[in-house]
């Protein structure tokens, strides 16, 4: 379940158009804001001045908005105008037909506690009510944070030997660019006739999977 506290609840419903009528974004952005989501809420503020948590040194508040949508996908590039349009943390809910799927994008400060890079998006399955579970872990907003990124990525981002969130989010970026290059090389070697060229590429494919299953 989503277990954050009463203190921290918004209710707050953002018109849909706010995010393109405004703005110079493409049509099919407009598009996916009209057709798949029916509707937005801004549900929980978290917040030092809303919770008993240390203000973080790149974390003012993280925000939980709720789309409602009207099909069970939801392009991407949507996420990414509402992160770029609100200068703060966001965790996404989506919710269709008694589903929920969390979503959050890993922000890092690109001039100033405003202004921020989204580098790469985690979310989890969809799963019912019950399932569904986010919780406010940390003494600090920038380690909350981070527990909700890691909590929604799951697996994806599991710590290992103590390293930093940005250290994880690195180290998978390096794993679906090296599985990305395996599959480009496997059509390849699939492609190639001649035999003496389908051996130096299979032989640079084996190469890669061992860095891959070194990650």
């Amino acid at each position: 379940m989503i277990d954050l506290p009463d203190t921290t609840l918004f209710k707050r419903r953002i018109p849909k158009q706010k995010f393109y009528e405004n703005l110079n974004v493409t049509t099919a952005i407009k598009q996916a804001f009209i057709e798949q989501i029916k509707v937005i809420f801004w549900n929980n503020k978290i917040a030092p001045a809303t919770t008993n948590l240390a203000e973080g040194k790149s974390v003012n508040e993280v925000e939980l908005f709720e789309i409602k949508l009207n099909t069970q996908t939801l392009d991407e590039a949507v996420l990414k105008l509402i992160d770029r349009e609100i200068p703060y943390h966001i965790v996404f809910l989506l919710s269709y037909e008694k589903k929920y799927q969390l979503w959050i994008g890993y922000k890092k400060e690109s001039g100033g506690k405003s202004v921020f890079q989204v580098s790469s998006y985690y979310h989890t399955p969809w799963q019912t009510e019950e399932e569904i579970s986010l919780e406010i872990q940390g003494l600090d907003m920038d380690s909350v944070y981070e527990n909700f990124v890691r909590q929604i990525a799951g697996d994806t981002l599991k710590a290992e030997n103590g390293e930093s969130l940005q250290e994880s989010v690195e180290r998978e970026q390096q794993r679906q660019a090296l599985k990305k290059q395996i599959e480009k090389l496997t059509k390849a070697v699939r492609r190639e006739k001649q035999f003496n060229k389908q051996m130096e590429l299979n032989k640079e494919l084996k190469k890669l999977k061992k860095q891959l299953a070194e990650y």
